[in-house]
């Protein structure tokens, strides 16, 4: 005998499409309020240019900064020595001599230093012309 039908409970639903409103709202914000400049390691004054252009679009580009405080160079963000760029650009250029190498120069820097990078991206192999970084639409 049976004197009280139980009920089938039902496990709670999750209700999915406000749990994912929610995520598109944080990513979102995220996405806004996240700064995406890169910010150099090096304060520089690039030489005016009346003419430029725009970068490269290859896929590995070596950039060579050069402060005009102190005898360091710069490879991207590694702060190296005369000796270490050497060696460096040589075995870039022995794994990839397509690579497009640019120089990134202050306005104060001497004219030696710059050329002596020059002719160590020359002395490397690399195949491509040395692309300079220059402050465009300043008149000189």
């Amino acid at each position: 005998m049976k004197f009280q039908e139980r009920k089938r409970r039902q496990p709670p639903a999750i209700i999915i499409v406000s749990l994912i409103d929610i995520l598109i709202v944080l990513l979102i914000f995220l996405m806004v309020t996240t700064t995406f400049k890169n910010h150099p390691a090096v304060k520089l004054t690039l030489p005016p240019s009346r003419e430029g252009q725009a970068g490269s679009t290859e896929a590995e580009t070596l950039v060579i900064t050069l402060p005009k405080e102190g005898p360091q160079f710069f490879l991207g963000a590694t702060q190296t020595t005369r000796e270490q760029l050497q060696a460096e650009l040589m075995a870039r250029s022995a794994h990839n001599s397509n690579a497009v190498v640019s120089i990134r120069c202050d306005v104060e820097v001497p004219m030696g230093r710059f050329w002596e990078v020059s002719q160590m991206v020359q002395k490397a192999g690399f195949k491509k012309p040395l692309g300079i970084f220059t402050q465009s639409g300043v008149k000189p």
